[in-house]
């Protein structure tokens, strides 16, 4: 009896521990909780962290103007500025969109612009970048 007390009992265990996945268009899928976002770096001439003015980046695809979600609280750091999160992932193809960033230095108003390419979409989970660079560094 006790053999079979035991056997029932860990049988209603697994059951219980059993994902439940929700179906959606895009099929079944489990996406992590973390909150990801696609950032970029401008430097001067001697690699110093560079503050820069009249930023702004365009989904070249769409020829919309893009602001990340999350830019308000995180563009903080001096050269540092977020390019695209997750609060902006439904507006991307899944094969990825040219983002064209665009940056004045705010000491020599030189302006670089690159372009970013990253991949998001309804059926995606999270912004991922596909290519372009990390550091733009002005003359």
């Amino acid at each position: 009896m006790k053999n079979i007390l035991l056997a029932v009992f860990m049988f209603s265990s697994l059951l219980s521990c059993e994902k439940k996945t929700p179906e959606t268009d895009c099929g079944t899928q489990e996406c992590t909780l973390e909150f990801r976002a696609v950032s970029i770096n401008f430097a001067d001439n001697k690699g110093d962290a560079a503050e820069v003015k009249n930023f702004e980046v365009i989904n070249q695809r769409t020829g919309e103007k893009v602001y990340a979600s999350s830019a308000p609280f995180s563009n903080l750091m001096k050269g540092s500025y977020l390019i695209i999160d997750d609060g902006n992932r439904e507006s991307l193809s899944e094969e990825g969109d040219d983002l064209k960033v665009t940056a004045t230095s705010a000491e020599t108003n030189q302006t670089k612009s690159v372009i970013v390419k990253v991949a998001g979409g309804k059926c995606s989970c999270h912004v991922s970048k596909l290519s372009g660079p990390e550091l733009v560094t002005f003359d």
